[in-house]
């Protein structure tokens, strides 16, 4: 069932599917490590900063699917760029020393992502 939101002016329903690759497709995203938990939250948290609702999350050892709603007024590419950019500092940060031999160079996702409404 479609979820509507509101606000002052508007009735709306807006939802953007998302997936983020890792770099050169590691997998990276392994069960009872940490990484995925770490990631769940870090991306609610993020999200709520830029008052986009996270519907659902899943990933693959290798890429990540969010299932995103948000406001009309957004600039959802450049907000999603910015969440993706401080997960990926982030979990390079927390989890370097697990990630150090699988990754190469400053990234942790690729610069390539879909976005489909």
């Amino acid at each position: 069932m479609v979820e509507y939101r509101k606000d002052a002016h508007r009735v709306y329903t807006l939802t953007y599917h998302l997936i983020f690759v890792v770099k050169s497709r590691q997998p990276v995203f392994i069960e009872g490590i940490g990484i995925i938990e770490a990631l769940k939250t870090k991306i609610i948290e993020l999200s709520e900063n830029f008052e986009v609702k996270v519907v659902e999350i899943e990933w693959g050892m290798d890429h990540v699917h969010l299932l995103i709603s948000a406001k009309p007024m957004l600039d959802i590419p450049k907000d999603i760029n910015t969440i993706k950019g401080h997960s990926s500092r982030f979990l390079r940060k927390e989890y370097k020393s697990f990630l150090q031999d699988k990754l190469w160079g400053a990234h942790f996702l690729s610069p390539s992502s879909l976005i489909s409404s």
